[in-house]
């Protein structure tokens, strides 16, 4: 048996891939249920947070189990196979135990040295134990990954390289200022009761909030938690518990709020923000610009003549001499944005044409085609000497481009993309942090105005130039180490096992040979009897001790897993036996080994 992981994470998935595949508590227990009823696995763990989703097992077989696990993962997820696979890594026997070793230290972590994986990681392995899924690979791996992780906390200073994923959520709220600067006096929410929830609100009441309040569906754990917040002599943070249809008043009141529940849906909606929101910043946030924070109907476009606001905003153009008007001057052509006006020496479009025709779509283009085709732009000033004008060619260009549109899907520019016009945002009223997978507050809560929102997805754009210490390195190298000790100590517990079984033979040789010797010279006494079948132990002990210890020795070494099979063929060793002598043993390590 070999071990096993298929998995995805922030590193190897987009957010919203990860977030369709998170797992609740049952579809856990279902999916190392089903892991384990396979045929290739015979152990199996999750190992599930807010930014991974991995399935470790004990397969018999390396291709196949990776076809299981995966199409297991796609189904428990409900993501589909095709769509799942491409984010999919898979880790096999040392590799595997090194991935699972690094995330326990912090290395593979959003925020490089968090601590909160080692909690996640002691779950996994409790939940795996209740469920009896964790036979004595996983139980030895996860617990080997727990010392791991606390090692590497307590020699080096991994905890420098990085903080909890609430710190650092609150650090990008905060936006360079210091966060107990930032957080002094503030009202904050708390949505959530569980482990998240709670690191959320102990933080912020050390940060120096003024007032924190829990909302949970169970109201019992909040207020739980508030009691906890109150009880803390150091901090003077007011706490109180409310119920969670409270939490649309509660955000009127409070200016930073941190969700992290459990739910399969939107806990906030966009709209439910924007109406908490409404008033903080001299009006709704609804309806505004997401790039400048202007209302969306006024958003200005500006080009190398002006602010421009679209055709019905332009003044009417003067008609030249042929009677033209411009695109104001004309009913027909009043949603026309090409300025179609004559601009001597110049060449058919003017600058603010070309603008207006690199945003179009194939459907504008083509009706514009039809315009210039029915002659709008013959009647235009007459082509003469240098003029560059071509009215015949203008509709074959303007055809020319909505077949471009219509099979690229987008007009080629024909320049710099022109300057938009920032209109600098209100300065936030209302902070967010959504530290849940799936989310729980609305992504398009990004485009309200007065409103700042930090979740899963912007903490890793974030976190991918966050600066690595020093001390990572040393607890790469622990990593390297405790791997190879680990795979150590896991081949020669493989052969132990084989050895057990020929030392109890020997033993039973032993035996009947002194029976035997029992019965050929009965007249021996007890004392001469005792010394002969000492004498026999010791013989057969020291001819097994050199090769048994040599053999778990070579055992221990990578590529030393086919010894074992070459003890039980050189000593013609029942299988059956050195099967048993195993199961005895997981049965004793079972009975002896609590949660980790």
């Amino acid at each position: 048996m070999s071990l096993l992981v298929v998995g995805l994470s922030h590193r190897s998935s987009p957010v919203s891939v990860l977030e369709r595949a998170a797992l609740g508590a049952d579809a856990q227990v279902k999916l190392l249920q089903d892991t384990v009823a396979a045929e290739p696995a015979a152990e199996a763990a999750v190992l599930a947070t807010c930014n991974r989703i991995e399935l470790y097992a004990d397969v018999d077989k390396f291709h196949a189990g990776v076809a299981e696990l995966s199409t297991l993962l796609a189904q428990h997820s409900g993501v589909g196979l095709d769509e799942l696979t491409p984010h999919l890594y898979v880790h096999y026997e040392d590799r595997a135990v090194h991935h699972l070793f690094a995330v326990a230290c912090g290395l593979d972590s959003m925020v490089v040295g968090e601590g909160q994986i080692l909690g996640q990681i002691k779950d996994s392995l409790a939940r795996a134990q209740e469920l009896h899924t964790a036979g004595r690979l996983l139980n030895d791996l996860f617990q080997q990954a727990l010392r791991v992780g606390k090692r590497a906390h307590s020699e080096t200073g991994i905890d420098r390289a990085g903080q909890s994923l609430v710190s650092f959520g609150l650090e990008q709220l905060a936006a360079g200022e210091a966060v107990q600067s930032w957080a002094r006096g503030k009202k904050a929410l708390v949505i959530g009761a569980g482990s998240m929830s709670s690191l959320a609100a102990a933080t912020l009441a050390r940060a120096g909030v003024a007032e924190v309040v829990v909302a949970n569906r169970t109201v019992e754990r909040a207020e739980r938690l508030a009691q906890i917040l109150a009880a803390a002599g150091n901090t003077g943070v007011v706490a109180r518990a409310v119920a969670m249809d409270a939490v649309p008043a509660e955000l009127t009141r409070a200016d930073v709020a941190v969700s992290c529940t459990g739910a399969t849906g939107l806990v906030l909606t966009a709209e439910t923000i924007a109406a908490g929101a409404e008033g903080r910043t001299g009006g709704t946030a609804a309806g505004t610009d997401g790039r400048t924070g202007a209302p969306a109907a006024e958003a200005v476009r500006t080009t190398p003549a002006g602010p421009h606001h679209g055709a019905r905003d332009r003044a009417p153009a003067p008609r030249d001499a042929a009677g033209y008007a411009g695109p104001a001057g004309d009913e027909r052509e009043e949603n026309c944005p090409l300025d179609l006006s004559v601009v001597p020496g110049a060449a058919a479009f003017s600058v603010l044409g070309e603008a207006a025709v690199a945003g179009m779509a194939a459907a504008e283009l083509e009706q514009h085609a039809v315009w210039a085709d029915k002659g709008d732009v013959a009647v235009r000033a007459q082509p003469g000497p240098g003029t560059g004008t071509d009215p015949a060619g203008d509709a074959d260009a303007i055809a020319a481009l909505a077949a471009t549109v219509a099979v690229a899907g987008r007009v080629p520019e024909r320049r710099r993309p022109e300057p938009v016009a920032e209109a600098p945002r209100p300065a936030p009223a209302l902070f967010l942090l959504d530290l849940a997978m799936p989310r729980d507050i609305d992504a398009a809560v990004h485009r309200l105005a007065g409103v700042r929102l930090v979740d899963i997805e912007s903490l890793a754009e974030a976190s991918a130039d966050a600066p690595m210490a020093a001390d990572v390195d040393q607890v790469r190298r622990i990593v390297s180490d405790e791997v190879a000790a680990f795979g150590a100590a896991q081949r020669a517990a493989h052969i132990t096992p084989t050895v057990v079984a020929l030392r109890t033979m020997a033993a039973d040789v032993v035996a009947g040979e002194i029976a035997r010797l029992d019965g050929r010279l009965p007249g021996l006494d007890e004392r001469q009897r005792g010394e002969i079948r000492q004498a026999v132990h010791r013989v057969v002990d020291k001819l097994l001790h050199a090769p048994t210890v040599r053999v778990k020795q070579l055992a221990a070494e990578p590529g030393g897993t086919g010894y074992a099979d070459a003890l039980r063929t050189l000593f013609d060793l029942d299988p059956e036996t050195v099967a048993s002598v195993s199961r005895a043993e997981d049965s004793t390590d079972e009975k002896d080994r609590g949660p980790a």
